[in-house]
């Protein structure tokens, strides 16, 4: 089985969050025979590692083997590979394990792990998991795609709250405010006070979305049950760096009245330095792949966000394919693209490795 054929095997196993458990035993099994040491950790995360296993020097390729729902028919079209977590990310951690297994027998001084973490699209438990129990390595990559000749330095943080207020129901005719309207004049709180930062980042000379507060209206149901009226709303807010959070939770709680407000979790931005040994790595690799490399700042949240604070160490984000086909429904890498991924992969793990 060659690379494409083994990443087109990837894709055809459905691995949803919370369902990657036929997934993550293909990809062991397949692991084992390229020579890894592989297992399932408590949380689910797939663990294999190469190398020299009493090496100080531990490098970490954290990918995840879970995808957003949505089948997509995973097919051929030319030299495009379609399939659901073509790009995010079953592609970059497939890049992950195959330069992995082609660098293993140089590893004389140094380890690495490739690591698939589970729920990375849903709570993040699989890299919540690692933060908790894992020591810190050397340095680290995370596998999200990038563009084969490109380095992600950053993600925005998250924020998500939900919303919910009930009333006794009354009828339309009436002079009272209902819970709809309690609910989008508590979105425009939230847009007018996004608004006001984003002037003052941009006065202070913070250009570029990486930068703003984006809030993002996800959801928003209304019900009555004859008795009462309901309203539910779900609001995720994308945060800058830097961003502190008090003000804004003050400032949700005055806006909401009777309302409840419930927050489902969040995670600050996070950004590293360029001048590492990863970023030097993949520098070198994508030169010598006849590459111009740039840098990527990302507007999402990954599993940077999580390990990235408590590990420490120098850390990027690197992979194959095009983010902006992120969750979409044509979904697909280009089989050069995927390929130079992976010689990119390979070149930087035999310089961090000591070879």
């Amino acid at each position: 089985m060659n690379d494409l054929e083994f990443l087109e095997k990837l894709l055809a196993i459905p691995s949803p969050s919370g369902g990657e458990d036929i997934f993550a035993e293909y990809l062991i099994a397949q692991m084992r025979k390229m020579g890894f040491v592989a297992h399932r950790d408590e949380a689910g995360n797939v663990v294999g590692t190469v190398g020299n296993p009493a090496a100080e020097n531990h490098v970490v390729l954290l990918g995840h083997m879970d995808t957003v729902p949505g089948f997509i028919p995973v097919r051929w079209e030319g030299d495009t590979l379609y399939g659901r977590g073509a790009v995010d990310a079953k592609g970059p951690l497939t890049a992950f394990v195959l330069a992995a297994a082609q660098v293993a027998p140089k590893l004389t001084n140094a380890r690495v792990t490739v690591i698939g973490a589970v729920e990375e699209e849903s709570h993040g438990w699989g890299s919540q998991y690692l933060a908790q129990t894992m020591a810190a390595p050397s340095c680290a990559i995370i596998g999200e795609p990038s563009a084969w000749d490109c380095i992600t330095l950053g993600y925005k943080g998250r924020l998500l709250m939900e919303y919910s207020l009930t009333q006794p129901g009354g009828h339309s005719a009436g002079e009272f405010v209902g819970p709809a309207e309690h609910a989008v004049t508590f979105w425009n709180s939230v847009r007018r006070y996004a608004g006001a930062y984003n002037q003052e980042a941009l006065a202070q000379g913070r250009k570029g979305r990486f930068y703003t507060l984006d809030p993002a209206l996800r959801d928003l149901h209304t019900y009555s049950d004859g008795l009462n009226d309901y309203v539910e709303m779900t609001i995720v807010a994308r945060l800058p760096p830097g961003f502190g959070m008090a003000d804004l939770l003050e400032k949700m709680d005055s806006w909401a009245h009777a309302a409840k407000l419930t927050f489902r979790g969040s995670d600050p931005a996070y950004q590293s330095e360029k001048n590492t040994p990863p970023v030097r790595a993949l520098l070198r690799a994508i030169r010598a792949e006849g590459g111009k490399p740039a840098f990527k700042l990302k507007t999402g949240t990954s599993d940077m966000n999580t390990v990235g604070p408590v590990w420490e160490c120098p850390m990027v984000a690197y992979g194959p394919g095009d983010s902006s086909l992120d969750h979409t429904p044509h979904e697909h890498i280009d089989a050069a693209e995927f390929r130079r991924g992976v010689a990119v992969l390979a070149r930087a793990l035999e310089t961090l490795g000591g070879g």
